[in-house]
């Protein structure tokens, strides 16, 4: 055991064997210090690292004291050997004074021997890399294993704490070891970082040499007066062998001579090849011939579709006017305003989106779909500016080429669901070119910038509603309702469509499972009530899905039917409300309009003490509230005219509420429901519960025309209503009813708001006392 100084190294490890200088600062100069008044010079050196001092340190001598070439100055030391630090002790000067007990190496084991001739093979291929031929030699001659192990103080790849745990390695085994794991990792490392150096510079050294090349070669071809035998020239071929118009093929040989002037390192170039790609690839002038047999015509819309008769006229009509002007040979395609334009509008899931493919069958054209939901921008209608970065066409162009003609039937869907114009403009705007038969022989894509005749494309258009449709657009377009269907069309689409498809999707068979007309008729009735079929079509894979798992278990076909269907679908989730509703004064059914469809709407009015006013509730928009102001003052200043005597009511509070809350309402046409509402309060007569109506009331006690008569008439069918009424201006609507919903309704027509408290309210009985007298 000796007591000696200690030298902190921060920056460096000392192992025995190694020399190094050492920089002279306030630390370190006491611990020299100190070692000079020691006889032999010695001091412990113990690195330091992260402020932390390690457990063994190395025995050293100073060998000489100077400066620095720059004119530091330093201490030369020389490790002797290992020592592990014990606990510290007073001593002379300023330096840390501690007990160092020096530790004995064992005699080498024999894996030594084979870790140090592996060990000076790697170290010997890494310098040998680095050209340092006289440290190869030393390290050579080296036979003492520890001098060789310690040796590795002075690799700069090694960092302080590798060499740090190098020190306090216990014997020579260990530290080869570990010498041998690091020096095949830096090995590795140094082959990749090479490898991934020489590819750059061959890159590197290859794209010059090619332009260099290129040039030159530019240069003899152009002294010799020849073409280049490909690329710009293979596009002019291209161009000159293509079908293409006049003026198309003339802007793409501008664009040619462009392209062989230019240099291939250019990135103009690059531009210029994808456009005359995508000019070449554009159906210029192919076209399908169009199917002229109206009958078979016919017959591929109604095996596809049920009822749609509207949209099936109006299709067969533009065959026959097409057949027509071919007979007498005025079928000179494409010109202004011989296009078509139709806009399919209806709620969801009555068949719009697949009526394009069954159009494009009919007519024997191809069939390309457009989704617009959530586009934004204008640049995807119309197309990018060439000098953009990834500049691409724009969808319809795209529509176009994906088709490969220049007349298929493109469904530009969800029309109604284009964001509102921003920063990036407006999209429908946009759309505004293009849906005008008047204008879209000549439609320019701003990527391409050659006109494009759109005037023999079909387009339709799809939309849920038609009110965030922009009027300018809307007015181009030519609008064919789909309100929605009966119930014995729903039942004819689930037994011949949807049916036959679930089955497949279900991995049954018609021999497995079998349905009659009447539950498909329950489904669509009392467990879906919806305008379209797809919650139809949900609830038959569900049934489908528990009669797979019952399969399971059982032989045997299965009948699904009126008895059964509960087993699989649970209770109904609609019943006919009406006349319970209904029941008591005061509350009046009507009929809306919703994106799904039509639907009935329940209105209640009741009166209590408190201060006299009215008060509204069911999340009603500005113009629905003014009706019931206007029902309340029609029948405060008409109600004894017509035998119906409001005074109980005008000193009450009088709350009128139209249920469902959580669903925002709007709209002029409960007009004469509120009227009827506060009517029954008034008198005490309950609204006949078979009655629906629909239409807007003045304060003279007329009834206004409305919208969407249709469709809530076949809602107030789905409902089980069986008499209805409408303002006697809405009388040609019932033109677009179906017969069977005709039948089945009794429909009367009216303009006047007396007529409908006739119709709609119950015969006062004898001795009646009016609600509101009661509760006074």
């Amino acid at each position: 055991m000796a007591t000696l100084p200690v030298l902190p190294l921060t920056d460096e490890v000392l192992l025995p064997g190694m020399v190094i200088p050492v920089t002279l600062d306030a630390g370190t100069q006491a611990a020299i210090d100190a070692a000079r008044t020691t006889g032999d010079k010695t001091l412990l050196a113990v690195p330091r690292l992260d402020g932390e001092y390690g457990s063994v340190g190395t025995i050293a001598t100073i060998d000489k004291i100077g400066r620095l070439p720059s004119g530091e100055p330093a201490a030369v030391i020389r490790g002797l050997s290992r020592a592990r630090i014990g606990s510290g002790i007073p001593g002379p000067g300023a330096a840390l004074w501690v007990e160092a007990v020096a530790l004995d190496e064992p005699a080498p084991a024999g894996k030594a021997r084979e870790l140090a001739r592996e060990y000076k093979a790697l170290v010997t291929s890494l310098l040998q890399r680095r050209g340092a031929w006289q440290v190869i030699d030393a390290v050579e001659r080296m036979t003492d294993l520890g001098e060789l192990a310690d040796s590795a103080g002075y690799s700069p790849w090694l960092s302080l704490t590798q060499k740090a745990e190098l020190l306090a390695a216990p014997d020579v085994t260990t530290r080869l070891e570990l010498l041998v794991d690091w020096v095949r990792a830096h090995v590795a490392e140094q082959e990749v970082t090479e490898k991934i150096s020489e590819d750059v510079r061959e890159g590197m050294e290859k794209s010059q040499r090619e332009f260099l090349l290129r040039q030159q070669l530019a240069s003899i071809r152009k002294e010799l007066g020849e073409d280049e035998p490909d690329g710009a020239g293979d596009y002019r071929t291209r161009v000159e062998s293509a079908d293409l118009p006049d003026k198309v093929r003339e802007a793409a040989l501008r664009e040619v001579g462009r392209l062989e002037r230019a240099s291939d390192a250019s990135p103009e170039s690059g531009w210029i090849r994808t456009w005359l790609d995508t000019v070449l690839e554009l159906p210029w002038k192919t076209r399908t011939e169009d199917n002229t047999d109206l009958t078979a015509a016919r017959e591929v819309l109604d095996a596809d579709h049920a009822g749609l008769d509207d949209v099936k006229d109006r299709i067969l009509e533009y065959l026959a006017v097409r057949n027509r002007r071919a007979a007498r040979g005025l079928h000179v395609v494409g010109g202004r305003g011989s296009g078509a334009v139709l806009a399919l509008a209806g709620p969801p899931g009555v068949g719009k989106t697949s009526l394009g493919e069954s159009v494009a069958r009919a007519l024997g054209r191809k069939f390309v779909r457009v989704s617009l939901g959530g586009v934004r921008d204008e640049a995807e209608v119309r197309g990018h500016r060439r000098t953009y970065v990834g500049a691409m066409p724009g969808r319809i162009v795209r529509a176009i080429r994906e088709a490969g003609s220049m007349n298929p039937v493109v469904l530009l869907d969800e029309v109604d669901k284009l964001s509102a114009g921003g920063f990036s403009g407006d999209p429908a705007a946009a759309l505004l070119e293009v849906l005008d038969p008047a204008q879209n022989h000549t439609f320019r894509d701003h990527y391409l910038e050659i006109d494009l005749d759109l005037s023999d494309v079909l387009f339709l258009a799809t939309a849920n509603v038609v009110d965030t449709i922009p009027g300018p657009l809307l007015d181009r377009m030519e609008l064919v309702t789909l309100d929605g269907y009966t119930e014995a069309e729903k039942v004819a689409i689930a037994r011949d469509h949807l049916w036959p498809r679930q089955l497949e999707r279900a991995g049954l068979t018609a021999d497995e499972v079998t349905v009659d007309d009447e539950a498909l008729g329950l489904i669509a009735g009392e467990y879906t009530r919806e305008a379209g079929v797809r919650q139809l079509e949900r609830g038959l894979a569900k049934v489908l899905r528990k009669v797979a798992v019952e399969l399971a278990s059982k032989s045997g076909p299965v009948h699904v039917g009126r008895d059964n269907l509960k087993t699989y679908l649970g209770r109904p989730r609609f019943v006919f409300e009406s006349a319970e509703r209904t029941a008591v004064p005061g509350v009046a059914t009507g009929l809306a309009v919703t994106g799904a469809g039509g639907d009935v709407l329940f209105i209640e009015a009741t009166a209590m003490n408190g201060e006299p006013g009215l008060t509204l509730t069911g999340q009603l928009g500005d113009v629905m509230k003014e009706s019931a102001q206007i029902a309340w003052s029609y029948l405060r200043s008409h109600g004894p005219e017509l035998g119906i005597d409001p005074a109980g009511l005008v000193g009450k509070r009088i709350h009128l509420h139209v249920p469902a809350g959580a669903v925002p309402k709007d709209g002029p046409s409960a007009g004469i429901t509120m009227v009827t509402a506060l009517a029954s309060l008034a008198s005490g007569r309950p609204v006949r519960p078979e009655v629906g109506m629909t239409g807007e009331v003045t304060l003279a006690g007329r009834v206004l025309p409305i919208g969407g008569v249709k469709q809530k008439l076949l809602a107030a069918h789905r409902a089980g209503l069986t008499e209805v009424i409408i303002p006697a201006r809405n009388e040609p609507d019932l033109d677009d009813l179906p017969a069977e919903v005709r039948k089945a309704l009794t429909i009367h027509v009216t303009g006047e708001v007396s007529e409908v408290l006739r119709l709609a309210l119950r015969p006062a009985e004898v001795g009646a006392v009016p609600l509101v007298g009661a509760a006074a």
